[in-house]
């Protein structure tokens, strides 16, 4: 199945530059690009892309805004991954709140690019360590917007799971941490996503925080 990739970026080169290595991998189809805010939301109402390369600071309609507007829409919401000059810029936790599933610096390697449109496409989150922390700094700094305790909504195993998720493990870490087979671990992912009503991976990290199930420092 071919990914279909929306590049929103104001500079001509970065589109370009992006735009012919993508294009080069057998997986991968860009399908257009916007050179801002507002008509890389145009573009999306348009091409529905799977996974869309927003950068942040853009004219006309910032990259935070275009997310929100974008995930705000009807029909299905493409991956949104915020391109990003520096890794610990203040908008890391805004964009997660928006709906975007993860980061990438504009100065990561052709491969790191492909691998990252791959990753955010299936649902996956990501987050880098060095954003992971600025993160998990914002969210000490802010407290949990719900008092602490089990969600009612996902069974014990799941809310482990969660945890676990929101301490940056992988799949196949959360399996070996809780003695599970990596498919069983799967299972309760999709679970958990689909009962609390969330996208993928980096929302539930944003959820799991929030509610107070995990605290930084833990």
């Amino acid at each position: 199945m071919t990914i279909r990739v929306l590049i929103a970026d104001d500079q001509g080169m970065v589109r370009t530059g992006f735009t012919v290595f993508l294009s080069s991998q057998p997986d991968i189809e860009v399908v257009g690009e916007a050179a801002n805010g507002a008509e890389a939301v145009a573009r999306v109402a348009e091409l529905r892309p799977d996974v869309v390369l927003m950068d942040v600071r853009m004219p006309v309609m910032d990259g935070l805004a275009a997310t929100r507007r974008i995930m705000e829409s009807t029909g299905p919401a493409p991956r949104i991954l915020i391109l990003t000059t520096f890794d610990l810029d203040d908008y890391v936790y805004e964009a997660l709140r928006a709906g975007a599933s993860g980061f990438l610096l504009k100065d990561a390697s052709a491969q790191q690019l492909a691998e990252a449109v791959r990753v955010v496409a299936a649902g996956e989150a990501l987050l880098a360590p060095s954003v992971t922390r600025r993160l998990i700094t914002e969210f000490a700094r802010i407290g949990p917007s719900r008092p602490r305790g089990r969600l009612d909504d996902i069974t014990e195993r799941e809310t482990e799971v969660l945890a676990l998720i929101a301490r940056g493990r992988s799949n196949q870490e959360i399996a070996e941490e809780l003695v599970l087979s990596e498919q069983t671990v799967k299972t309760h992912v999709g679970r958990i996503l689909a009962k609390l009503n969330l996208r993928d991976r980096a929302q539930a990290i944003v959820h799991a925080y929030e509610t107070g199930l995990v605290r930084p420092g833990e």
